[in-house]
């Protein structure tokens, strides 16, 4: 058996209007190719989940694919807010919850257990409590102090991009790993995107890298370089001078709209853009080689 299928596939027979799409990724990682694809199909009404929501949001709720967001801190990292997003939401043309970065990991925790909440400690955040009202406190029965609730958070579908990963998705991951075994656990479907398709025994070599195994995966789609402007460990750097022309381009629609114009819809596909960055950005991302230390699993 093997999951693999074109991204354009992936998402037209994954995802659809009104679902709630969690694109996973801490700095690190991000989907944006396939963010991209779902922008050039026009799907409509989304709930865009994800702890940190990262440009590829602003670009979605741009495109008007999004009705809601489902978010801890919302910025353009390092830099300052997400402009569209931001300005959707105090304008009422976007619903939204927000929860802190614990919250909205404890929440994915809770669906991937398949409970219908968990427990946090209290935290400093009270006007988190007093606007969402999702969050909620209970009597601890062995305590008797009061402790937050979450609800568990199930997405329709969740999209990871990845190091490497064999035809079935079970994948490899390294450097910095934010909430995509969680979030590939809680979801009713996982859309693979990676840098590298390897043969099975590449994948067993190395069996605690393993962070999602392929049983949960519905589908895996070779894509290099699709976590750009973000980066892959070991593949890409991040392209910072991108995160800063951001936030120049989400100041006006117009920009915005020539924007996706250009890199979007103008672009069949992640090769296409990757070909239309050009060599001189290919240059720059490029990175030198740093190997880890090799692990020893003996033989038996």
């Amino acid at each position: 058996m093997s999951n693999l299928l074109s991204l354009h596939d992936a998402i037209s027979e994954y995802v659809n209007d009104g679902d709630v799409i969690y694109a996973a990724g801490f700095t690190h990682l991000i989907p944006f190719a396939a963010g991209h694809e779902i922008i050039r199909q026009g799907k409509k009404n989304l709930t865009l989940a994800r702890a940190t929501p990262d440009l590829i949001y602003d670009q979605m709720v741009a495109a008007g694919c999004a009705k809601k967001v489902i978010f801890s801190y919302m910025g353009n990292p390092g830099v300052g807010s997400l402009r569209i997003v931001r300005a959707a939401i105090e304008k009422g043309e976007l619903e939204w919850e927000e929860y802190s970065h614990f919250g909205m990991i404890t929440r994915l925790q809770a669906g991937a257990s398949g409970l219908p909440f968990l427990p946090m400690n209290q935290t400093a955040a009270t006007d988190l409590e007093r606007v969402n009202p999702l969050i909620k406190r209970v009597v601890d029965p062995y305590s008797g102090r009061e402790v937050i609730t979450v609800p568990a958070l199930n997405p329709d579908v969740a999209i990871v991009h990845v190091q490497r990963c064999d035809k079935n998705g079970n994948a490899h991951l390294w450097g910095i790993v934010g909430e995509q075994k969680e979030v590939a656990f809680a979801a009713k479907k996982v859309i693979l995107t990676a840098e590298e398709i390897v043969d099975e025994a590449v994948i067993r070599s190395d069996p605690n890298r393993t962070l999602i195994p392929g049983f949960i995966v519905s589908a895996v789609c070779h894509v290099p370089h699709a976590a750009h402007p973000s980066y892959a460990q070991g593949y890409y750097d991040r392209d910072n001078e991108f995160y800063l022309g951001w936030d120049k381009i989400s100041e006006k629609p117009e920009l915005v709209r020539q924007y996706l114009d250009e890199w979007v819809y103008g672009v069949e596909d992640r090769e296409a853009y990757w070909q239309k960055l050009g060599p001189e950005k290919h240059a720059q991302l490029r990175i030198e080689s740093r190997q880890s230390a090799t692990v020893d699993y003996g033989k038996y």
